[in-house]
């Protein structure tokens, strides 16, 4: 085996790497801290804070001491870069809850235990004790007006406006950069490209007040190969919460990815070697029908994000509703799963059984028992994968699944799940 790839190597190879500090190179041959901040503007991060959270992993793979920090007192204020209006101000109490969340997120990714642990830090350990006077002679002085309007996150709102408030935050991420660089002599900051103005900042202030050496390198910024924005679907923003996004739906958002893409985010957001990746990217060119590399992604990024467990059973519900899968196959875990995800009812099972046509109304699958009649001697109808005929309707005990359950199917896609429960 050759040897392990330094940390810029890795970055480029897998297209993570867009900008840097000169220098940069010679400064990461030795170890360095490294830091990635994540203000808690949700109760979770979503699959757009993806690609800090892998720069980090990748640092730390790479030998250098990681710190995720999280910013309980930067997200008091709100970074005003990518948006057209005014961020509302969350209360202390919501923001310390959404910084505890996220902190947990973060805890998926990064060894906390190990021989190189990560560091977590919250910026409202410093920041919420600041006095107003101490940041506008310790830092603000450090930094004239016709600097700080240069900035794109400035320079992006002028016209409609932008207030003190929000102006002053490049001055906190500056002074975090800073406060960690005393702290723990953290040297490098990390984050998506859209940071770059604030990044220097804090690079500059270091320098600036004689605390040493410091660089900054930033990761491209996450789009779809036909121009949309990443990690939005029609149900909204994809988060890490299973509360949220189920470990179901999130699974099936990367099963769904693009051919075009697909490649691109398995180098961004798995840790499979070289060879492998490239090995699944002809598949996907050869054989796009099979989505075996998308299901590869969907499979490596549930893992990390909601565990084995979660993405089996995500990955068996998948299988089911849109790969043909036995649904006598099914584990109970994905039962309760696919529970969460389709019509469901709950009804009394007779020692005789129960009619499928019954079936059918009470989940809706058909309008009246006429409706359900037809469908049946259509042929479009299905109990637990086995087509259903007029002469043989009835659903016994014998016949469920785990559970007591029975899967009806009407058609290609139309689902519903019911338990049967004894008198």
């Amino acid at each position: 085996m050759g040897q392990p790839l330094s940390l810029l190597d890795e970055l480029s190879w897998r297209g993570l790497l867009y900008q840097h500090t000169e220098g940069i190179g010679g400064w990461l041959a030795t170890p360095r801290g490294i830091y990635a901040g994540f203000d808690p503007t949700a109760s979770s991060l979503h699959v757009g804070s993806l690609l800090p959270v892998m720069g980090l992993v990748h640092a730390q793979r790479a030998g250098h001491r990681v710190v995720a920090l999280v910013g309980g007192g930067t997200g008091l204020i709100g970074d005003p870069g990518g948006k057209t209006a005014e961020r509302p101000l969350a209360s202390v109490d919501q923001v310390e809850a959404q910084a505890r969340a996220i902190r947990g997120q973060l805890e998926r990714f990064l060894d906390f235990r190990g021989r190189n642990p990560a560091v977590l830090l919250d910026n409202a350990e410093w920041l919420r004790p600041l006095r107003a006077i101490d940041l506008m002679r310790d830092v603000g002085k450090h930094f004239t007006v016709n600097y700080m309007l240069a900035k794109d996150s400035v320079q992006s709102r002028l016209d409609a406006g932008i207030s003190y408030t929000e102006f002053s935050y490049m001055l906190l991420q500056a002074y975090d950069f800073l406060e960690l660089k005393r702290r723990d002599d953290v040297t490098v900051q990390l984050g998506g490209s859209d940071q770059w103005g604030n990044m220097t900042a804090g690079m500059e202030l270091i320098r600036r007040t004689g605390a040493g050496d410091a660089h900054v390198l930033t990761l491209p910024l996450m789009m779809k190969a036909d121009g949309t924005k990443f990690g939005k679907t029609e149900g909204g923003t994809v988060w890490l919460d299973a509360s949220l996004t189920s470990p179901y739906r999130f699974y099936q958002f990367w099963v769904n990815s693009d051919d075009r893409d697909v490649g691109r985010w398995l180098r961004f957001l798995t840790l499979l070697p070289r060879g492998e990746i490239e090995e699944l990217e002809r598949g996907a060119s050869e054989h796009p029908e099979r989505r075996e590399a998308q299901r590869a992604l969907a499979r490596e990024v549930t893992t990390r994000v909601h565990g084995a467990d979660a993405a089996r059973v995500a990955e068996e519900v998948s299988s089911l509703l849109f790969g043909g899968a036995d649904a006598r196959s099914l584990s109970a875990g994905a039962i309760d799963a696919l529970g969460r995800e389709i019509p469901t009812a709950e009804l009394p099972l007779p020692a005789e059984g129960v009619d499928v046509l019954d079936l059918l109304t009470e989940t809706k699958l058909a309008a009246s028992r006429g409706a359900a009649k037809r469908l049946v001697e259509q042929g479009g109808v299905y109990v637990n994968g086995a087509r259903v005929a007029m002469a043989d309707r009835t659903v016994t005990p014998a016949g469920l699944l785990a559970g007591g359950h029975a899967l009806l199917r009407k058609g290609a896609r139309d689902y519903a799940l019911v338990k049967l429960t004894g008198r």
